[in-house]
């Protein structure tokens, strides 16, 4: 299905400028509607929902300013891009301040409007996925507090769904960082149990003598510093959910005490004599291969049968790469309310980067880098610097010799068949030979800040000349 052609008002008293603005905008397939008076558009905008208004300043007795305000109150989502004769940065400045996106003084050229109008409009579609990766999450959190909607992930959620109200055991598989814990919880959350204990425990965590304590209990006295009853986690999760993380680390010896509540739903304190009965429904995780360890003598065979009843395999991040942006919003979301200022989204260039990496530490490296990026921001969205430089060293090294693009034979050239990285590199020549090497004209059609812009240039070996503005630098030297 085509996407339909975004929706652009221009509003401006002068005839000839309206006309030349609405045929650049048309032949680059928008759907341009224009107004000699800011009163008509408003009443227009009052009817119909439109995806971008270009409108002059000095107007009769409603200016752009009025416009402005106007579609802040009816069309709050609708980006405003400001038109002057009389450019000034105080101008510049009071425009911004009042919400517009953008301000553009006349005379302009056609490829900087075209070029302004683009990234108003995505700018705009990503504040409504911003809007709605929230309104999902916020809907996703009553039903399992968990986050995607890959096909992977929807399997993952279909199983839940199937098991939850169940007693079988649950056996989840996957690696390190991929949500276990919280595909568990989900589980209890969604069960009959809901209401009694979630206890996790991780098999990993302690020394078998230590665990057996921590997991039966013990009776008074059963070893030096048992100087009375404790209750273990069978009986603190009883009625509720006993989830066991990292199973495949558990020791023989504790693994046939499992095996044998598992049989019998009752356990036996360390140093007790008699049983205590116990209804506890167990979900066991693990990121090892059990089979594997069956195999090799490590992990009890009976006991791998008694706990894969329903097996569910998570998906690494790397699988579910359709889910990066939503788990990445969710994040800022989760650490913005505990940095000192507002982050409010991600540059495009960031989210680039965050799915070139391949993310060997799934989910849980992805929130980390997400809390580290939020604490290191200075402005109001995640730029590339304030991700990990493991991560941008990752995401940016250049393919290995078995991904490298094959050569291209001398009339082969086309610009169709360029890189990414080489049309990167040559628009951003383009654009800092039309700016004359202004590098804050440059940054600002790019819609960059100037520090990435200067990486930028580094990347890409080209020579930026001395820091001045306006002096015609040649910006082709690399």
């Amino acid at each position: 299905m085509m996407q339909p052609k975004a929706k652009i008002l221009v509003v401006d008293d002068d005839q000839v400028a309206r006309e030349l603005l609405v045929e650049a905008l048309q032949k680059e397939g928008y759907d341009v509607e224009s107004f000699g008076s800011g009163q008509e558009a408003i009443e227009r905008g009052q009817q119909l929902p439109v995806d971008l208004v270009l409108t002059d300043i000095r107007m009769g007795a409603v200016d752009g300013f009025h416009v402005l305000r106007e579609f802040k109150r009816i069309r709050p989502g609708t980006p405003i891009v400001l038109l002057t004769a009389f450019g000034s940065l105080e101008g510049a400045i009071e425009a911004i301040k009042q919400g517009a996106y953008d301000y553009l003084a006349k005379p302009f050229r056609k490829e900087e409007v075209c070029l302004v109008v683009q990234r108003s409009l995505d700018h705009a579609r990503l504040l409504r996925e911003n809007s709605r990766f929230r309104e999902e999450l916020r809907e996703r959190a009553v039903l399992t507090g968990l986050v995607g909607s890959s096909p992977a992930m929807l399997e993952v959620y279909k199983l839940v769904a199937r098991v939850a109200q169940g007693k079988s055991t649950v056996l989840l598989e996957g690696e390190s960082g991929t949500g276990k814990e919280l595909v568990a919880r989900a589980i209890h959350g969604n069960s009959p149990r809901h209401e009694m204990p979630f206890v996790p425990v991780n098999c990993g965590a302690l020394p078998d003598a230590l665990l057996e304590s921590e997991m039966f209990g013990h009776e008074k006295g059963a070893f030096t510093g048992a100087v009375g009853v404790k209750h273990g986690l069978f009986e603190t999760a009883n009625g509720g959910t006993l989830f066991l993380d990292e199973i495949g680390e558990l020791g023989q010896a504790l693994q046939v005490k499992l095996l044998r509540v598992m049989q019998d739903q009752e356990i036996r304190r360390v140093g007790g004599t008699s049983s205590v009965k116990v209804d506890v429904r167990l979900i066991a995780a693990t990121n090892r291969d059990l089979p594997t360890l069956v195999k090799e003598g490590r992990f009890r065979e009976d006991l791998f049968y008694r706990l894969n009843v329903v097996r569910i395999k998570l998906p690494p991040l790397r699988e579910r790469r359709e889910d990066l942006a939503m788990l990445a919003h969710h994040f800022l979301q989760k650490y913005t309310g505990t940095a000192d200022h507002p982050v409010r989204g991600f540059a495009r260039e960031t989210l680039a980067l965050l799915d070139q990496y391949s993310w060997p530490g799934n989910v849980r490296e992805l929130e980390n880098a997400i809390e580290r990026a939020v604490s290191l921001s200075h402005g109001p969205v995640v730029l590339p610097e304030d991700l990990p430089e493991s991560l941008r060293r990752t995401a940016l090294a250049p393919p290995s010799v078995h991904q490298a693009a094959p050569v291209l034979e001398k009339d082969d050239r086309s610009e169709f068949l360029l890189t990414l990285e080489e049309v990167e590199r040559r628009h951003l020549l383009r654009v800092l030979k039309e700016m004359k090497g202004n590098k804050v004209k440059t940054a600002k059609i790019l819609g960059i800040d100037r520090r990435t812009l200067y990486r930028m240039a580094e990347r890409f070996g080209i020579d930026l000349g001395e820091d001045t503005e306006g002096t015609g630098e040649n910006p082709t030297k690399a």
